[in-house]
């Protein structure tokens, strides 16, 4: 996806309450793409101008689903915190 598409999806599939902008979400492509875990080319979005798409890295893959492993070990632990049994 390009960065426009990225950010409509990240709030849609949020249900509208993450919203990225342009100043967090270009810095962020860039680093990802800086630590190999995404890679980029340039091509004709749906319309008709021209967009850096970005695609995931296999390495990419390996990272997101150690980030996610441990997004849900501290998201975890909170809700231990905030909900006592």
């Amino acid at each position: 996806m390009h960065g426009w598409a990225i950010a409509q999806r990240i709030r849609q599939m949020s249900g509208d309450v993450l919203q990225v902008g342009q100043g967090a979400l270009y810095p962020s492509l860039h680093k990802l793409e800086q630590n190999g875990w995404i890679r980029s080319e340039w091509a004709i979005s749906e319309n008709n101008r021209r967009a850096k798409y970005y695609t995931l890295t296999r390495a990419g893959r390996k990272a997101m689903e150690s980030e996610a492993a441990q997004w849900e070990r501290l998201s975890a632990a909170i809700s231990l915190i905030v909900r006592p049994a």
